[in-house]
């Protein structure tokens, strides 16, 4: 098996018993890059030659003994809203294109405590607005099971990267469903962690009551692995959880029997493609043999949750966003004769499309004479989304639904409908809502041979049950043996 297809935690046991140096993992990434990022397209900025002379800097304090983290030398790839010292973070947007961040996000210094190498940023939808990285001001990433739909969104840039083996795992954001629908259209692992277990400082803010850093990951193992290094208390983000730190690698048993699963009939209504149903229900066959209790109930509350998240996510936008004015820091015109036009200017040139469509309906649920129409009462439903979830979890550990509504879509087909887009985040929205953790897991493919997503969502800070609830079918199913990105088709 070549070193690119490994997972890290086999990465890990194998430079445990020096089989591969730190030096030979590197370069079999960068040449993967090399080989393959025309294809993918899922960098924005790659840290090739920087990785390189790392990489042997860190081999030597290795064998040197002044380094011993188990995770030391494993290459990672980091979403372009993280916050990165001396590296510039973009959003992939022409308003930050030429941006350096002057500190590190705090999940990137966590990074750096564990001696992980930085293979670079990865591409996404501007400001982490979209469900298919087709937003993206430079460039469109393509889904390495077929090079011509998308790679989801707005963490499409990580699936596709972990997916096509350009990184062995990466981190994403996800505010409506950022890391968990891509992972479904990619194939990969994508967890939403409970808000607050992971610190945003550094996080350019989307929705700050909603935006979570998590993992994307080749297994369930992995993320557990990742999960362990970002979470922590962090006095700079006032949203953190002061909680016990977990090793969540411990709650990895491979063992369901007796597990209370929830299956919320709404998320198998109108719109769920016919494919991703059946495949749902295999997987709800599988958990039932595996000793699993599974159980269909009502959360009719889900029927309002896309609503109420879009309004709240585009009134947070649009007061997370007017600090690029123009004049700060950021893109400014060079049309401009007062200081009005600065604003109108460097604004209207430098957020595309979909941003300011996000942030033109956040002014306007906030204005005087909407916002009780919209942003309270939006603010009044997510109490009662919150309430319905606390309900259905006193009689169930884990609840089950599809990931998405269909698999990846041809790249373009949807672009131009805004309201066709926003459905594809229907089945995740509701979790950020709520607070909740939230994983993907892949449970097998369509008949074009693209991947279905199932997730998994546990109550606040749960997030040990579905991790182990995620491993124990993966373990039984064994996807990544099965199944693999074909890099068939191209570019249109």
């Amino acid at each position: 098996m070549e070193i690119t297809e490994l997972t890290v935690h086999e990465l890990k046991e194998k430079l445990a018993k020096k089989e591969i140096t730190v030096q030979e993992v590197t370069k079999a990434y960068v040449d993967r890059i090399n080989d393959k990022e025309k294809d993918v397209g899922a960098f924005v900025t790659t840290l090739c030659d920087e990785a390189l002379e790392e990489a042997k800097s860190i081999q030597e304090k290795i064998d040197a003994g002044e380094i011993k983290g188990e995770l030391a030398g494993i290459p990672i790839g980091i979403k372009d809203n993280m916050c990165t010292k001396g590296i510039k973070t973009t959003c992939s947007s022409k308003m930050l294109e030429n941006f350096v961040s002057p500190y590190d996000a705090t999940v990137v210094e966590k990074l750096k405590e564990q001696h992980m190498i930085d293979l670079g940023k990865l591409n996404m939808d501007e400001f982490a607005m979209g469900a298919s990285t087709e937003y993206s001001a430079f460039h469109v990433t393509r889904n390495p099971w077929n090079l011509n739909t998308v790679p989801g969104g707005s963490s499409g840039g990580s699936a596709a990267a972990v997916a096509a083996n350009l990184v062995p795992w990466a981190l994403g954001s996800d505010t409506g469903g950022s890391i968990r629908q891509p992972a479904a259209f990619c194939g990969v692992v994508g967890l939403k962690p409970t808000y607050g277990l992971v610190s945003r400082y550094g996080l350019v803010a989307f929705a700050s009551s909603l935006d979570q850093i998590g993992p994307i990951t080749k297994d369930v193992e992995d993320a557990a692995m990742l999960l362990n290094v970002i979470t922590g208390h962090d006095e700079r983000d006032t949203t953190s959880e002061n909680r016990e730190k977990i090793d969540y690698t411990k709650c990895l048993k491979n063992d369901v029997k007796g597990l209370k699963i929830g299956v919320p009939k709404e998320f198998f209504g109108e719109g769920i493609n016919e494919e991703v149903k059946a495949k749902l229900k295999e997987a709800i066959e599988k958990y039932k043999e595996m000793g699993a209790e599974v159980e269909e109930f009502s959360l009719d509350i889900a029927n309002y949750a896309l609503a109420t998240y879009y309004i709240i996510a585009c009134a947070e936008a649009s007061s997370n966003l007017g600090r690029f004015d123009g004049i700060r820091y950021g893109y400014r015109t060079e049309n401009f004769t007062n200081l009005k036009e600065i604003y109108k200017n460097s604004r209207s040139e430098g957020f595309g499309d979909e941003v300011k469509r996000r942030i033109i309906l956040g002014t306007y649920v906030l204005s005087s004479g909407y916002y009780d129409a919209y942003y309270k009462k939006a603010q009044q439903v997510r109490t009662l989304v919150r309430k319905e979830f606390d309900k259905a979890f006193e009689k169930y550990d884990v609840l089950l639904t599809p990931t998405s509504p269909t698999v990846a879509f041809e790249i373009g087909t949807r672009s131009s409908n805004p309201l066709e887009m926003y459905l594809a985040d229907i089945c995740t929205v509701s979790i950020n809502i709520a607070g909740l953790p939230g994983i993907s897991v892949p449970c097998g493919v369509d008949s074009n041979g693209m991947p279905v997503g199932m997730q998994l969502i546990g109550n606040r800070f749960d997030e040990e049950k579905i991790l182990n609830a995620a491993y124990t079918y993966e373990q039984a199913t064994k996807f990544r043996e099965n199944y693999k990105p074909t890099f068939k088709g191209g570019a249109n």
